[in-house]
């Protein structure tokens, strides 16, 4: 057999190594290959894919292994592999031309042919098969026809691409609104969307395939907190929450033995995953369990945050600090073999008992879920579990103890997934964010400090010449950072910052906060691109407001720097998230429900967050630390300051510490007197906040 070698073998990206000995010519993204295609005025067959994504490793077999097809490639194009995770500006503006061009959706593998001289694309895909299949041609008469209209319809082409250039300009917001557009009506206009696309009967939203949306289920928990203020509390849109919650908790697509999430379940009920595991997915639904425990005592949630920020440690988190990007789907050439269960081996593992419990909780007593065999899904509680076993609630709770941990030792002895260990900054940002949030939230030291080890990492490996990397593998930091590098990051500084108080985390922040003035945002009409002032110019440089897989850039933006402003006093960082949501209040007004992240800005815009600044030293410090964070306030920021700290920046130096405790507390540019007792601090917490009701 023939062994290929391609330029991808000198890459660090797993997902680029997989195709570096394929027989395609692959180049990656660069000089060279953008200059071949213009010598050799050869169309560009631009495919982006990712590690973990089991469609690309179906095309990848079928099509990039097969010389055959190969040497099609080779003749007609110049062949460029992306991995959309490390090039996520690429990603976004090709997906939007596929959207353009096709009028769908897009997904991955993207299958983008581009002009050679300018890299606009022409035509657009996604997967294609190696044969003719439902009425789809196969990839290599694809190939052939793509090439044959280059070359004979070049002028026609020239054209479309202009309009198609025009139409990607024309989906970054315009100029900016008045600043008394700024008004509530978005925030009850995205509650009303998210009903009516509410699934009552097994939550989420919209049918099959069924993705988490953690934005859209915070925004409906913050929206709720707002009304439970008032004698009106919207009952519904805690309801649609926790609902939503507790069914994916109880579904396939939470691994129900090791903890975490993946990616997306491909029925309404949340039976069956698609069984990638990704990091940006489990760091917002990390903060969301943590959040909604808070909001309502229920311990189902407690436990989901407990075991998949555990999960993160043990299989997430690199032993120098960084978090891994993903887990693959696959595993012995077959998507989900490492998770399912037969019906003979959880039997031989498990004593009677156990597996009378694990079987009606998970379903083994029925049909199986899965090509044949089990994938666990909660069908029954452990309480009526326990009924119909005559067991006591405490006995039945034991057993699947027991059997869960038998089964998840078992599952350790297989083939594990492939594991996706670069250290992407942005990602690592979110995870940064769940675990500090889980942490305070849930009173975990180990949350916390697995939170502070992946910061000091990023700061170590990927903050150089002032500047911030996005890309970290096998001792390489590389790529200049994007948009969401740097608020992703700064979002979740500020969250660690409250549940530990460390000056250079408060250091690196700021530096993120003016990086982002400096290089991203948009000083004439507002708003933040996508890339740096600085980055290589592409064909389209884009300013994200709409949220999708991860909240939108823009979104996390104006809420982190809304944040970061009123806890300084600095008006730079508030100007500016206030003149985001100007440039974006026209697309936000219009579809809010697809811009929660940005809506969670507004209501911090409309509303101003509640600032508390502690001060003090030893055990009365950390109460009323404590105090702070006991309910659910989504609008509170609160740090604590030991009284040694001094020489702060802006607002904190006159946040100066007394004899004992003291308290600052504000609200926008209204402050409080100095609350120097913590009874005093409890009574004034207490309008501001919801307490759950009883321990559920």
């Amino acid at each position: 057999m023939t062994e290929y070698r391609n330029r991808l073998a000198a890459e660090t990206s797993p997902y680029l190594l997989q195709h570096a000995h394929n027989p395609v010519d692959w180049y990656g993204w660069n000089s060279e290959a953008l200059a071949t295609a213009r010598e050799l005025n050869k169309p560009i067959l631009l495919s982006i894919g990712y590690s973990a994504c089991h469609w690309c490793h179906v095309m990848a077999h079928e099509s990039f292994e097969d010389p055959q097809t190969a040497e099609v490639m080779n003749r007609l194009f110049i062949n460029i592999k992306v991995d959309r995770e490390e090039r996520p500006d690429l990603d976004k503006i090709y997906q939007h031309a596929h959207q353009l061009l096709t009028q769908r959706g897009g997904g991955w593998p993207l299958t983008v042919f581009l002009t050679p001289d300018d890299q606009t694309p022409f035509f657009a895909g996604t997967y294609f098969p190696p044969e003719r299949r439902h009425g789809m041609p196969s990839f290599v008469e694809i190939l052939e026809h793509i090439a044959s209209v280059y070359e004979q319809h070049e002028a026609d082409i020239r054209s479309q691409n202009q309009h198609l250039l025009e139409a990607l300009d024309s989906l970054n917001p315009g100029q900016s609104s008045a600043l008394e557009q700024l008004i509530p009506t978005p925030l009850d206009g995205a509650r009303h969307q998210l009903a009516r696309n509410y699934d009552t009967t097994w939550g989420g939203f919209g049918q099959a395939p069924k993705f988490p949306h953690p934005t859209n289920l915070e925004r409906l928990l913050r929206h709720w907190a707002t009304t439970g203020l008032t004698d009106q509390p919207d009952t519904q849109a805690r309801d649609m929450v926790f609902n939503t919650l507790h069914a994916m908790a109880s579904g396939g697509i939470y691994d129900q033995l090791g903890g975490g999430f993946c990616r997306y379940s491909v029925d309404e009920k949340w039976m069956i995953p698609h069984f990638e595991k990704m990091l940006y997915d489990n760091g917002p639904l990390l903060s969301l369990y943590s959040q909604a425990w808070q909001a309502s005592d229920l311990q189902v949630f407690r436990r989901i945050a407990e075991e998949t920020a555990e999960w993160v440690m043990r299989e997430m988190q690199a032993p120098d600090g960084g978090y891994y990007s993903t887990l693959d789907a696959d595993s012995e050439g077959e998507e989900g073999r490492f998770y399912v269960w037969s019906r003979e081996e959880a039997t031989s593992l498990l004593t009677s008992d156990e597996y009378a419990v694990v079987a009606r909780v998970y379903g083994l007593d029925g049909e199986p879920n899965f090509e044949g065999r089990w994938h666990l899904h909660v069908y029954h509680d452990t309480a009526s579990v326990a009924q119909n076993l005559e067991l006591t609630h405490q006995q039945a709770t034991a057993l699947l103890t027991s059997a869960r941990d038998k089964l998840f030792t078992q599952r350790e002895t297989r083939v594990r997934p492939g594991r996706d260990e670069k250290v992407l900054t942005a990602w690592n940002g979110l995870m940064i964010k769940g675990m500090a949030a889980a942490g305070r939230r849930l009173g975990r030291a180990d949350f916390i400090h697995s939170a502070q080890q992946a910061v000091d990492f990023i700061h170590a490996r990927l903050f150089q010449d002032g500047r911030l990397l996005a890309c970290y593998k096998d001792g390489q930091a590389r790529l200049t950072a994007y948009l969401d590098d740097h608020v992703f990051l700064l979002d979740g500084l500020l969250e660690l910052l409250q549940a530990e108080w460390r000056r250079q985390d408060l250091q690196l922040a700021i530096e993120l906060a003016e990086l982002l003035l400096a290089h991203f945002e948009d000083s004439q009409h507002g708003g933040f691109y996508f890339t740096a002032d600085d980055h290589e110019h592409l064909i389209h440089r884009p300013k994200p407001s709409m949220d999708d897989a991860m909240p939108a850039g823009n979104g996390i933006a104006a809420q982190a720097l809304g944040r970061l402003g009123h806890l300084l006093g600095e008006p730079r960082y508030t100007n500016a998230a206030a003149r985001t949501l100007q440039n974006t209040w026209q697309v936000v007004s219009q579809m809010p429900y697809v811009h929660c992240a940005l809506l969670d800005a507004l209501e911090e815009y409309l509303y101003p967050p509640e600032i508390i600044v502690l001060r003090g030293e030893g055990e009365e410090l950390r109460q009323a630390q404590r105090l702070c964070q006991q309910g659910y306030a989504p609008r509170r920021l609160s740090v604590a300051i030991p009284a040694t700290e001094n020489d702060l920046p802006g607002l904190l130096a006159e946040r100066a510490p007394r004899h004992g405790f003291i308290a600052y507390q504000c609200s926008g540019t209204t402050c409080q007197s100095p609350i120097t007792d913590v009874n005093d601090l409890t009574t004034s917490l207490q309008t501001n906040q919801l307490l759950p009701q009883g321990n559920r």
